[in-house]
């Protein structure tokens, strides 16, 4: 599911227990920080051009990486010129030209609409989906209701989804009222102040006097929001953002009335099922793919917007997350359609905490894995271990008892880290593993392209995972010969270690640990040190 920049960081202030807005006051990072070096910049990026310093002569050849996501805008002034299309089916003409199923897919496929053009915007949670399954079976089960062994841990599983829903629809209604008082107060002080959110200074917040106790406080939230580096009208933007995310918790995503999937018009049980959907791989709302889609490849010095990571790469949309969880069925396909129109990096910004078809999901993932595929997962946005909690999908093939029978092993999960190297480094609503996650990477306040030709600040592991998804393209690109595996080993190996420790959530209390405590490479991803590594490994292999 999709989550804006602002719930990411969600700081609470004690007048408000579910408000705050911002991450604590810090000075923000130049908009390009990502591809910074720290030896040279002090700033935590990647070290991209000292990598394409490193790279200069070296000839590449372009690579095609998969964005499964909500949709890309494959017009953005940054990104059409770096888009795969499809030259065997680029007609537009109602027909499947190339025979591989699906109609003029000349730029990807989106596996969350119809053939009529019409798409799924909002879906369920995976939770709620769940509970509208087994409530029917076992919402008037006892304790000493005969069950078989299968029902039993179904029943177990099912009285946790049960307590897990009820306390995130409790948040989401608390959110939705107050969030929605929050801005009709906000709305009433713009309207009096008689000035448009972008006029509006700080100056005017100071001489406004408030009329009653909900507009002092509304007063008051504006007021601690705004300071130099931001507005009120971004604060008052991100007010929006928080009114719709909670708007949306209620009525679609925990709303087990709710129920989209007929849009799509397929056997929705019969996983094996593999074409439907339509050709629209921007669809009803592109923000977050369009934004992965920037940090990974657009177009570098061009003198228009940012500079993607990749220089030589090919841009392939494939539409299957809604405003809502994604389902494991679409997930499938999408990787499926990716490995077979040739991607061979797969950037996933996406996860959920229950599963529903996971081994339609493992199938898929072992596929890539025959292919050579690489699959860059964003490791979540909950601040959890995910050794014990776990996001899905995972590296980790599961039998039908949950037991792990296997790993995927050419998987990068990718937890996000800040610019600075402090306690603050690990951002805090990273989630982390010492199995689980592989690598950081930048993924705080990261600038990138959005629809219509726009650009914003977002911030969240599927932030970081474009960013790794952008340095293994640099790889494949110039390093052609080596494998998928190869290049998740080149760019783990590669990490910066940083002898720093770090701020966790960890048993309910903030503990400092070493990157190596929470993941598998203990560092931060760097082009530079990949690239060396790259150099190293294939004169090895000459040998």
């Amino acid at each position: 599911m999709h989550k804006s920049n602002l719930f990411t960081a969600l700081l609470a202030i004690s007048i408000l227990p579910l408000f705050g807005f911002a991450q604590d006051k810090k000075d923000t990072p130049p908009a390009n920080w990502y591809n910074l070096d720290y030896a040279t910049d002090g700033i935590m990026g990647i070290s991209t051009e000292r990598a394409y310093n490193l790279l200069a002569g070296r000839k590449s050849s372009p690579v095609i990486v998969a964005v499964i996501d909500g949709g890309v805008d494959v017009e953005h002034e940054d990104l059409k010129k770096v888009v795969w299309t499809n030259k065997k089916d680029d007609n537009d003409n109602g027909k499947d030209d190339d025979g591989n199923g699906y109609i003029d897919d000349k730029y990807g496929w989106n596996f969350i609409g119809n053939a009529n053009g019409e798409n799924v915007n909002y879906d369920n949670l995976e939770v709620t989906r769940l509970i509208a399954k087994y409530e029917p079976k076992y919402i008037s089960v006892l304790p000493s209701t005969p069950l078989s062994e299968a029902e039993r841990r179904e029943f177990v599983a099912y009285q946790k989804m049960v307590s897990d829903y009820t306390s995130k629809m409790d948040e989401a209604q608390f959110g939705d009222l107050n969030y929605g008082r929050l801005k009709q107060e906000v709305d009433n002080i713009v309207t009096k102040i008689g000035k448009t959110p972008k006029d509006i200074t700080k100056e005017d917040l100071d001489q406004f006097s408030a009329e009653n106790d909900r507009q002092k406080l509304a007063l008051k939230v504006a007021k601690k929001e705004i300071d130099d580096d931001k507005s009120f009208e971004k604060f008052y933007e991100e007010l929006k953002e928080a009114v719709e995310y909670y708007h949306n918790q209620v009525n679609y995503h925990l709303n087990k009335q709710y129920d989209p999937r007929p849009i799509v018009g397929d056997n929705y049980e019969d996983a094996t099922e593999r074409y439907y959907g339509n050709n629209d791989v921007k669809g009803p709302d592109a923000d977050h793919g369009t934004h992965v889609a920037g940090i990974i490849g657009a177009q570098r010095n061009n003198n228009i917007g940012i500079n993607g990571i990749a220089d030589n790469v090919q841009i392939m949309a494939v539409r299957v997350v809604p405003n809502g969880d994604e389902r494991d069925k679409d997930v499938a396909n999408g990787i499926r359609y990716a490995v077979d129109n040739g991607a061979k990096i797969i950037n996933m910004s996406f996860g959920k905490g229950y599963v529903y078809n996971k081994k339609a999901v493992d199938d898929a993932i072992k596929y890539a894995m025959e292919k050579d595929v690489l699959l860059v997962h964003a490791a979540g946005n909950d601040g959890k271990n995910i050794d014990i909690t776990p996001n899905y999908p995972t590296k980790y093939y599961t039998d039908s008892l949950k037991a792990v029978t296997g790993e995927a092993d050419a998987w990068i999960t990718v937890g996000a880290t800040a610019w600075k190297m402090d306690g603050d480094l690990l951002a805090d609503f990273s989630n982390y593993g010492y199995k689980s996650v592989d690598i950081f990477a930048p993924g705080v306040a990261i600038h990138s392209t959005m629809p219509d030709n726009k650009y914003k600040d977002q911030q969240g592991t599927s932030m970081a995972a474009p960013v790794v998804s952008g340095l293994a393209a640099i790889l494949r690109a110039y390093y052609p010969e080596l494998t998928a595996k190869e290049v998740k080993d080149i760019i783990l190996k590669s990490a910066v270690k940083v002898d720093q420790k770090v701020k966790v959530r960890q048993d309910g209390s903030n503990k400092k640990v070493y990157l190596d405590e929470i993941s598998v490479s203990g560092g931060v991803a760097n082009a530079y040190n990949a690239v060396v590594e790259a150099n190293k490994y294939t004169l090895s292999k000459e040998k």
